[in-house]
């Protein structure tokens, strides 16, 4: 996961429908013919105006090692999603956290003359003069994610809203802090990587949504996207804070060691609100059974409508549902919050952590 592209990501942009993805196709998928996609991935939509067959073109595709739910969905999708196309070779290269390997990967794509590519790399920066040079041999960039340096280097960028989970986590819990008319409450957060701009932009929603209530931040650390350093840090947040009334962790993988933490403890005096949107979490919440309450998401889904995005791209197609004629340079996805009342909704569209 990364950092959205813009200064104002908390103004999102939701044109995920126009693409006829998301969660209306993995719902949809459900009671259609369309053979089963493999697990974490979301099937493509019924075919219209965008997804009739046009003509043949090969989509390269590069992204880090899948070391965490969210990356494996990512590669999960984004293959799936190219197998709905009987028009789209996709060109997937071997994923890799050696940002040379994944420079030279990318390289071979460029060379193959691939007719369009979806690159997330595993820095923005670092990749964005492959992305330019590929831009610069007639290959559309589909900038997934972590964003490059300049749009110069991508044709599209699609990700997720950093700055809007943060919002979306905040006004739960203030919300639900208010309804209990609980006056001055302890609200503890885990973040991911403080060094990551993402983990800055969610911890600046956060705080921005609970100031409108009245609220602040309270107990916070940081931990590194993973079970073990989730179950560290809220055990050391915990035994620091001996009460709290509620608690956001940025990352549902990060949160199996958080919530693994929390009932070591044995505390239960507060809810948590959970980031990104994993099946293991909405299951929790679905179950009801623990201190987890909610989730915000950051859906991998983005992969699949990237994928889609190249195949129009390449193939000079414009989104049915608008009225431009081409695609647009920069997709923002909505940060929903999935609570035990709309799960059964958007569980179909999780991944396993």
């Amino acid at each position: 996961m990364s950092s959205s592209p813009l200064p104002d990501v908390g103004r999102r942009r939701v044109l995920i429908g126009a693409l006829g993805l998301g969660a209306g196709a993995a719902l949809s998928a459900c009671t259609s013919n369309t053979p089963a996609a493999p697990a974490g991935s979301v099937a493509a939509p019924t075919a219209g105006a965008s997804t009739a067959a046009g003509p043949a073109v090969t989509i390269g595709f590069s992204a880090p090692a899948a070391d965490h739910g969210w990356i494996a969905a990512i590669a999960n999708n984004a293959k799936a999603q190219a197998a709905q196309y009987s028009d789209v070779t996709f060109e997937a290269v071997n994923p890799t956290n050696d940002i040379t390997q994944q420079i030279a990967a990318v390289e071979t794509l460029i060379n193959k003359k691939v007719n369009a590519l979806v690159l997330l790399p595993n820095d923005g920066s670092q990749l964005t003069s492959t992305g330019r040079k590929a831009m610069a041999a007639g290959i559309p960039v589909i900038n997934l994610d972590r964003i490059f340096d300049t749009p110069l280097a991508y044709r599209t960028w699609i990700g997720g809203d950093n700055y809007g989970m943060g919002v979306s986590a905040g006004t739960y819990v203030g919300e639900q802090l208010k309804a209990k008319g609980v006056a001055n409450p302890i609200i503890g957060e885990i973040a991911g990587i403080d060094s990551l701009p993402l983990t800055q932009a969610r911890s600046k929603g956060f705080a921005d949504a609970l100031a409108s209530y009245g609220f602040a931040v309270g107990p916070r650390q940081a931990a590194d996207f993973t079970a073990q350093g989730g179950q560290r840090v809220a055990a050391n947040l915990l035994q620091a804070a001996p009460k709290l009334d509620a608690l956001w962790n940025h990352d549902d993988d990060q949160g199996i060691g958080v919530l693994a933490a929390i009932n070591q403890a044995g505390r239960n005096e507060f809810f948590m609100v959970g980031g990104a949107g994993s099946a293991n979490a909405m299951r929790d919440i679905k179950a009801d059974n623990t201190v987890l309450k909610a989730t915000v998401t950051y859906s991998p889904t983005m992969a699949s409508s990237a994928i889609a995005l190249a195949r129009l791209v390449a193939q000079d197609k414009g989104m049915s549902d608008l009225v431009e004629k081409e695609v647009p340079t920069s997709i923002t996805l909505n940060s929903a919050t999935i609570t035990k009342e709309n799960v059964d909704t958007y569980l179909p569209l999780g991944f396993e952590s």
